[in-house]
């Protein structure tokens, strides 16, 4: 790892997993940030604004720092929000590294976009393609020649077959399989322990096995 600040918008659970990452490789996270007042941060002894404008502030403080690395430590169904939040942190010309941990296996041939997270015992076969502000939750696995477009969360547990093809903003619920070929649309809550066999069309919820759409998503 090439640089070792590290800012972080989120403050609940994920930021604590990024924060292990970060810490292991070296790496310190030097200040939190979030939109909700009355959270009680994961991380305790580091410091915490809230709200867009007290970001603002904060940045142009460290003006004059160079190679602070921002990630957004936001998880569940919110991939818009990470996507949001790079493309502040590149305007404010922060770097926007993906994060790997040490215990993921990532093929070489894999592509791993900005400020995606790539979590600890997670599996991504050769040729996949992995877009920007996605998350590989802990023990999820990618298949080869897979895509995962940019915002995508694959819960822990989850397993997308080869060739698999998942659109943007969608959340892969926890132990859900998905089958070869596949593709699922932009914006879709795939439900914890559900069984993708054919395909599913945008912003829908969808669920069980084999997973069947149970309402819309908008």
């Amino acid at each position: 790892m090439t640089f070792s600040k590290y800012i972080l918008w989120g403050a609940k659970g994920h930021a604590l997993v990024l924060e292990e990452i970060i810490r292991e490789q070296g790496g310190e996270v030097i200040a939190l940030f979030d939109n909700t007042s009355n959270i009680a941060p994961a991380l305790k002894d580091v410091e915490m604004l809230i709200g867009l404008e007290a970001y603002e502030a904060w940045r142009q403080r460290h003006a004059n720092e160079r190679n602070i690395n921002a990630l957004a430590a936001i998880g569940g169904a919110r991939g818009r929000d990470r996507r949001d939040f790079l493309e502040i942190f590149r305007r404010s010309g922060f770097v926007t590294p993906n994060l790997i941990h040490s215990r993921a296996v990532v093929s070489a041939s894999t592509r791993v976009g900005d400020n995606s997270h790539i979590l600890a015992g997670a599996v991504i076969a050769p040729m996949v393609e992995i877009g920007e502000a996605c998350i590989v939750n802990t023990n999820a696995s990618v298949d080869h020649e897979s895509v995962i477009a940019a915002g995508v969360h694959i819960a822990p547990g989850a397993t997308l077959c080869g060739c698999v093809h998942v659109g943007e903003n969608t959340l892969i619920g926890a132990g859900s399989v998905v089958l070869p070929r596949i593709r699922i649309g932009s914006n879709v809550i795939i439900g914890a322990g559900s069984v993708v066999t054919r395909d599913i069309p945008d912003a829908v919820v969808a669920w069980g096995n084999p997973a069947k759409i149970i309402k819309n998503n908008q």
